[in-house]
């Protein structure tokens, strides 16, 4: 059984979530920074309390962290700008397959632009279609080109095996760094 009940702890508002767990734990959940309390059937409130007034300086570090993170701008965006992420990643996205298409021995048949909540690109080897997320803009030049390398490999080892990994090594060495960001 789980129960959802929404309490106040100082100035957090706390969403607690019963189930069965062992251990209480918290998160500092997306776009509006309230605390996620995961906690034991039998565990008493007041030890929930507690335990996020000794996590204070945590959780307001988190939220922010989370108030200036991309994804904030992100999930708040209207839908103008929107359409500014998608003319800047557009701008940008054929001219970095222009370039590595060369280089990886492959073809894009179609590009396509999404504003995507949980995937930063996709691709379709069948078709050669490669999708990439317009919220790339919020973030540095280099994550963008990663994005688009990742895709174009996909064109080459549609998984994420061995094989695609030393594609990735070979083509880009230092993906690695531009994943950690957008991960960030």
């Amino acid at each position: 059984m789980i129960e959802d009940t929404l309490r106040f702890v100082d100035e957090f508002e706390v969403r607690v979530i019963r189930k069965r767990v062992k251990s209480l734990r918290i998160r500092v959940m997306p776009p509006d920074g309230h605390v996620q309390a995961s906690v034991p059937m039998h565990m008493p409130f007041s030890h929930v309390e507690q335990f996020i007034r000794s996590k204070r300086s945590w959780i307001v570090q988190q939220q922010e962290a989370l108030r200036t993170s991309p994804q904030t701008t992100a999930a708040l965006a209207t839908p103008e700008e929107v359409r500014e992420w998608r003319a800047v990643v557009s701008a940008f996205v054929p001219q970095l397959v222009a370039r590595w298409e060369p280089l990886m021995g492959v073809r894009v048949k179609k590009l396509a632009y999404r504003n995507m909540k949980s995937r930063w690109g996709s691709c379709q080897p069948s078709t050669g279609r490669v999708c990439i997320n317009v919220r790339l803009a919020l973030y540095p030049p280099e994550c963008l080109e990663y994005v688009v390398v990742h895709e174009l490999c996909h064109l080459l080892e549609p998984s994420h095996g061995p094989r695609f990994h030393e594609l990735m090594d070979t083509f880009l060495p230092d993906w690695r760094t531009a994943r950690d960001k957008l991960k960030a």
